[in-house]
């Protein structure tokens, strides 16, 4: 399972980037307003400073969101964030125009990412219509009392029946169990705020023992 870190701060990829087990970055709007960017060129800059911190490992593994609602002016923004870099994956929300934009950018071979997936029907329309990835949102769905979880796996079955190679990203994480029951679905990725995937390695056992282990250690053995 890939582990993207869902933000658009370079600071907090680079140090997500020194655990050595990040994949890639998904970012949004929302994210974006966050950095004090306030024009398109700065944003698209920015983008590609994203995808220089990842260096030349990984490819097709940042997610980079339009803005645009109309379905000319969604294709056009799609064509000119692709274009940015080779790592760039067009991020397009569940619409009808962006159903759309998905297909006309598939047949150019442009990758994309389906995001703000609330329902099966939405994935199933963004992988016929060719998305490279979609992006359920989990714990929108668990917030209005409904199982996130189970979309995910309605989603696999569905992918799974009719050998659909779109990807499924898990997205709205809010905990590191979401992580865990994601990975026992065996979805392709999550995506998550930098701390919640730190937060897998931490338990209090741990801890407990290796405090133990280093007291028991210094007793005995003099340097």
């Amino acid at each position: 399972m890939k582990f993207f870190i869902d933000t658009a701060n370079l600071d907090e990829i680079k140090e997500a980037k020194k655990m050595g087990i990040l994949d890639g970055v998904t970012t949004n709007p929302s994210l974006i307003a966050k950095e004090s960017i306030y024009n398109k060129n700065d944003i698209y800059k920015h983008y590609i400073s994203i995808c220089n911190i990842l260096g030349k490992k990984n490819s097709k593994n940042v997610s980079a969101e339009i803005v645009s609602v109309d379905y000319l002016d969604m294709v056009q923004e799609g064509e000119e964030i692709s274009s940015l870099h080779p790592k760039i994956v067009v991020k397009i929300p569940a619409t009808e125009n962006g159903i759309k934009t998905i297909k006309y950018l598939s047949k150019k071979n442009i990758k994309t990412n389906c995001t703000l997936i609330f329902s099966s029907g939405q994935a199933l329309l963004a992988a016929k219509s060719g998305s490279y990835y979609v992006s359920p949102f989990l714990g929108r769905l668990d917030d209005i009392s409904q199982n996130g979880l189970d979309l995910i796996k309605e989603i696999k079955t569905i992918y799974s029946l009719y050998r659909f190679d779109t990807k499924i990203i898990a997205a709205s994480i809010r905990h590191p169990l979401h992580i865990i029951e994601c990975a026992k679905i065996g979805i392709d990725a999550i995506t998550s705020p930098r701390n919640i995937i730190s937060n897998l390695i931490n338990h209090p056992l741990t801890k407990i023992g290796l405090e133990k282990f280093l007291k028991d250690y210094k007793k005995k053995i003099r340097n």
